[in-house]
């Protein structure tokens, strides 16, 4: 199956265009990210570590993997993934973002191949990865399943794409566009919608039909109490995420 030519949704683009300066302030429009990052962190390192072997006890864990960051915003992962050893390169569809994520990996010392570029382009110059990272991308694409597709042209055989998203149902309308959006107000109104959300079964689908094996997913559930994010094996009915190999 070929990618499809571009699912970049300009208008989606446009929003993160707009809040791209703002992308390392933890009190700032992307507070939910730098809040949910830990557990993001904890479930992609376990993850990779036990499908490629590694031991995150060392010093470099993910040394000699190719790794790729698709719609990598100001770095919130691929700056870690560096960290870990991988050879990380972050792809935006947002301009923007790209001289915010260079700038601030360049005062970490960090070495990252940041571009502004759709995963389409990537694919079409034959660019393979050992792991794809699609964190709260396939929301915001015009056509999913192309999307997808692109991911599974873009991995190596034996290769691992993580991907999160939001459920769809009446409770995740409450968390993420009434609560974040619209009470905490974390997020500008209109960031999400509603009707772009993919439950569980129907991106397990999705994945299935890009020609990828989904092998695992857990939800990642707020705590209002311990103000913090965690695993969970049962509660996928906001947030969650999910681990796919291409056999």
């Amino acid at each position: 199956m070929q990618p499809a030519t571009n699912t970049v949704d300009p208008a989606e683009v446009a929003k993160f265009e707009a809040m791209a300066a703002e992308w390392w302030d933890p009190n700032g429009k992307f507070k939910p990210l730098h809040m949910l990052n830990p557990c993001r962190l904890d479930y992609i390192t376990t993850q990779i570590a036990a499908e490629f072997g590694r031991d995150l006890k060392a010093a470099q864990p993910f040394a000699g993997l190719r790794l790729l960051d698709i719609g990598c915003g100001g770095g919130l992962l691929s700056e870690p993934m560096a960290r870990l050893g991988a050879q990380v390169v972050g792809a935006d569809a947002a301009a923007r973002n790209i001289p915010v994520a260079q700038l601030h990996a360049e005062q970490m010392g960090l070495e990252i191949d940041y571009r502004h570029t759709p995963a389409e382009a990537l694919a079409e110059a034959g660019e393979q990865f050992d792991i794809v990272l699609n964190m709260e991308v396939i929301e915001h694409v015009a056509d999913p399943q192309g999307f997808l597709t692109t991911c599974q042209t873009l991995l190596k055989p034996g290769g691992l794409m993580i991907c999160s998203t939001l459920n769809r149902n009446p409770k995740s309308f409450m968390m993420a566009i009434v609560g974040a959006e619209w009470v905490m107000r974390w997020l500008p109104k209109g960031t999400h919608e509603w009707h772009k959300f993919i439950t569980p079964d129907e991106l397990y689908t999705l994945i299935r039909t890009a020609g990828l094996d989904p092998v695992d997913r857990k939800g990642m559930v707020f705590n209002p109490a311990a103000w913090r994010w965690s695993l969970s094996d049962r509660d996928l009915s906001v947030n969650y995420v999910t681990t796919s190999v291409k056999r």
